[in-house]
């Protein structure tokens, strides 16, 4: 048994679909084990783009299990939309397993996402809007509805019916909107429940008997270490763990089962909604990362604000995760810049701050520790080997591994599967 974990070491958005696709050649099962439709992944294959927000990105090679662990916020909704979207294209979805412990996003939480945003004003968190915290908080308030109550059609109308009469009170009283409808709700959600059916189990068993035949499996984080809900810039974070040690409590794998974590890095820096952003440009630098990487949301659309690399972050996520390799994407992001700057160290009234601090009045009081580097000006996309790569590229990158502490292990010129430099044999 081999079971490597792929996980965001930034704010997200760092290309880890296309790193999950290509490994995803050689593993037989893929999983997703936190975040819900909030997060979108990106996979280009022959020119072809798939955005996929709930679905593993397995799901692009046949005969490769796809679960969808217990610590996915699912919507069945936008499963059965990616589903068919898939069909339509000609892939197989045959191979996907849906947890039956995973908790269901209706619409009253989608709903309240935006109308908790509303109340909140200037201090809103910038959600996307897809119902992913409501459903955790009901989740932690115990009571959720999770996927073994959704396909069991009297006690979903049952806790349907209860669920909502509290939801409803809720919109009314405290937000001044109009009550949702049961019955609609419950014909809607039932057809979905109808069509899903056939695609749940108890994963958690299932992972097991994987292992247990030593398959080689690939665990995929959703959203990345800075959105934590413990360990990222808290309250701007998501609701889940998408750090390795999620994968315990969102797939039912124990940590002595991992082999490899691989932490992929974008080679500048991104986030989206809002928050402290150290390295944040808001300049014509960051105009300029932003318009050659098409920095724009997978499920939103909206711009993200671009920054230089900040090694501090991916440092700190190598600390968490355990991170055994780096996997560097949208180098070729670079291919323009005159000079490259990377954030190795801050600076707090004076004094150089080792950890990522906690309080989010100082890390946005921080000031960022740049080295400078000279642009290789040149167009890597097409280069196939490390060697290949101009010498400036490769004095960023040994840096960068210099200042995480972590190793060098995949460096991606290109969003296609072709475009990918794999310097770690050990793998799969």
């Amino acid at each position: 048994m081999s079971a490597v974990v792929v996980l965001g070491t930034q704010w997200g958005d760092e290309g880890k679909g296309k790193i999950v696709d290509y490994l995803a050649q050689k593993a037989e099962t893929v999983v997703r084990y936190q975040g819900g439709s909030n997060a979108g992944h990106t996979v280009a294959v022959d020119g072809t783009e798939y955005k996929l927000r709930l679905m593993p990105s397995g799901i692009l090679y046949k005969g490769t299990l796809c679960v969808v662990g217990n610590g996915v916020a699912f919507n069945p909704k936008v499963m059965l939309q990616e589903m068919d979207g898939m069909i339509e294209k000609g892939i197989d979805v045959s191979g996907i397993r849906i947890s039956n412990r995973a908790h269901v996003v209706l619409p009253y939480h989608c709903e309240m996402d935006g109308y908790i945003e509303e109340l909140k004003g200037d201090n809103k968190v910038g959600t996307t809007k897809n119902g992913i915290g409501p459903c955790y908080a009901d989740r932690d308030h115990r009571i959720g509805i999770r996927v073994c109550d959704f396909i069991d059609k009297e006690e979903f109308a049952k806790r349907l019916k209860e669920n909502l009469e509290l939801k409803n009170q809720e919109i009314v009283k405290l937000y001044g909107k109009e009550p949702m409808d049961y019955e609609s709700m419950l014909k809607e959600y039932e057809g979905y429940a109808d069509r899903l059916r056939p695609y749940v189990c108890d994963t958690i068993a299932l992972l097991h008997d994987e292992i247990k035949a030593d398959r080689k499996i690939l665990f995929e984080g959703a959203q990345a270490t800075m959105l934590d809900i413990d360990y990222g810039t808290y309250p701007y974070v998501t609701a889940s763990h998408p750090i390795s040690g999620g994968i315990g409590v969102g797939a039912g794998v124990a940590p002595r089962d991992i082999d490899k974590v691989v932490g992929v890095v974008k080679a500048y820096c991104t986030r989206v909604g809002e928050g402290p952003f150290p390295t944040e440009q808001l300049n014509e630098i960051g105009d300029k990362i932003r318009d050659a990487g098409h920095e724009y949301g997978t499920v939103t659309g909206r711009p993200r604000r671009t920054g230089w690399l900040d090694a501090c972050v991916v440092r700190y996520a190598g600390m968490l995760s355990g991170i055994d390799y780096m996997a560097i994407t949208r180098l070729d992001i670079l291919d323009c810049m005159d000079e490259i700057k990377m954030c190795v160290a801050y600076k707090y009234k004076g004094e150089i701050l080792n950890e990522i601090p906690a309080s989010l009045k100082v890390l946005a009081e921080v000031e960022p520790v740049y080295e400078t580097f000279e642009g290789w000006k040149t167009d890597i996309s097409g280069i196939r080997t490390y060697e290949e790569l101009p010498e400036k590229a490769r004095i960023y990158l040994e840096r960068m591994a210099e200042v995480t502490g972590i190793d060098l292990g995949i460096v991606s010129v290109g969003p296609n599967r072709d475009q990918t430099i794999v310097l770690a044999k050990d793998l799969f």
